[in-house]
């Protein structure tokens, strides 16, 4: 097994396989970013640190050579997998941003329940990092993010009803980290 990856390294890797995406490249290199600005919500640098690496690699999955279950939280945590990364960072991107429903959605529950759900400061800055950038990279309210989702998608399609079931996890995982955030710099 491979140690966890620096940030440098795991920024390399989602350049290499995600940068031909386009926006695609410019949400991650954000969503990082965001990540990092969360920091302060985490205790420990070794959460910290992980936090920002599993940033980096969330959409991994949306990679054309990485491409195969048409669920990208679970084709990206394959891919890690398969590469001997630490189970726990493969567990972070697999389940990230409530990718419970959109498994259950795609008939893929089983393949995501390989790897544990965790529930964590780590797991829900990962999530309003992701879920407060936009595709383009650009700072969203969740209200916003989930707007624009739906305004991609069908309302009945698989990643709209997703979405939509996702919704209270999603509100939830923000506002602790928010509140983990406010209580970080009311000491």
């Amino acid at each position: 097994m491979r140690e966890m990856p620096t940030v440098e390294e795991a920024e390399e890797l989602a350049r290499e396989l995600l940068e031909p995406l386009g926006n695609r490249w410019a949400h991650v290199q954000a969503v990082a970013a965001r990540a990092d600005g969360l920091t302060p919500a985490i205790e420990g640098e070794d959460e910290q640190h992980l936090l920002v690496v599993a940033a980096w690699l969330h959409d991994l999955g949306y990679a054309a050579p990485l491409r195969d279950t048409g669920c990208h939280q679970i084709d990206g945590a394959r891919y890690l997998i398969a590469e001997a990364y630490p189970a726990r960072l493969c567990a972070l991107v697999a389940h990230h941003s409530a990718a419970t429903c959109e498994a259950e959605e795609r008939g893929r529950l089983a393949d995501l329940e390989v790897w544990p759900r965790e529930e964590s400061p780590v797991a829900d800055a990962l999530w309003m990092a992701d879920m407060t950038t936009g595709p383009r990279g650009e700072e969203l309210a969740y209200s916003e993010r989930l707007a624009e989702i739906l305004s991609r998608y069908e309302p009945d399609s698989i990643v709209g009803r997703a979405m939509r079931r996702a919704e209270p996890s999603i509100s939830a995982a923000i506002s602790r980290t928010q509140q983990r955030m406010q209580d970080a710099y009311t000491i």
